[in-house]
């Protein structure tokens, strides 16, 4: 069984027992460090060499450089933010910055031991009642450059569609009758070509070009 290493950081002690105590009553999670800062979260993970980091996005020292600062000293280290509120105004910042998963506090234990697996597998989250509060905010404006969408296939507007409506590779194979590795290999595609670093900022990508071409049409 492989063992999957965490480190839990956040500010408030009985919360962050609350989390240790539900991750550590699975088998294959070990608990390798706990903190309540910026600068905890750093050093643990330095120390401990965790898979994945729990984060709270309001700890002092501010969440959003404490993930930064992770991801430059490790880049395969894999962050799952924690937020009180859907429309936190991190959470964009923190998807482009390269976190893995956002979530919100009143997660059930049952999907936040589900989320943390999912993520060590290399799959990435965020929560639908986030998901969906980032999708109903229309863009002021369109900074993205047509060139990159029009330089896609057709194959890949479709699979990046499907990514905006937040299927998940296994959905979109089933939908356009291909295999879960011939997503895959198209999504690697579609983000060289937008220069997008996972697929949560393609879709935010896609969904803001996407808006403002119906604004600019009406």
């Amino acid at each position: 069984m492989t063992e999957i290493r965490i480190v839990v950081v956040n500010d408030y002690p009985l919360f962050r027992a609350g989390i240790v105590h539900i991750l550590s009553a699975e088998l294959d999670f070990a608990i390798v460090g706990e903190g309540e800062s910026a600068d905890d979260a750093c050093r643990l993970a330095r120390l401990q060499k965790p898979h994945i980091v729990v984060l709270d996005a309001t700890l002092p020292g501010d969440g959003i450089k404490a993930l930064s600062r992770l991801i430059e000293s490790d880049p395969a280290l894999k962050v799952i933010m924690l937020t009180n509120a859907a429309d936190d105004h991190r959470v964009g910042p923190a998807m482009q910055v390269g976190a893995w998963g956002y979530l919100l506090n009143g997660i059930s234990g049952a999907e936040l031991t589900s989320t943390v697996r999912m993520i060590h597998r290399g799959q990435r989250y965020v929560a639908p009642a986030i998901a969906a509060h980032l999708f109903s905010k229309p863009p002021a404006a369109s900074k993205l450059d047509d060139n990159c969408f029009s330089g896609l296939s057709s194959r890949e507007e479709q699979i990046l569609h499907l990514l905006v409506e937040g299927l998940s590779n296994k959905e979109i194979g089933g939908r356009l009758r291909i295999s879960e590795k011939t997503v895959k290999h198209y999504l690697t595609i579609i983000l060289e070509k937008l220069n997008a670093k996972n697929r949560v900022q393609a879709a935010l990508m896609a969904y803001g070009h996407l808006k403002f071409r119906e604004t600019r049409a009406t």
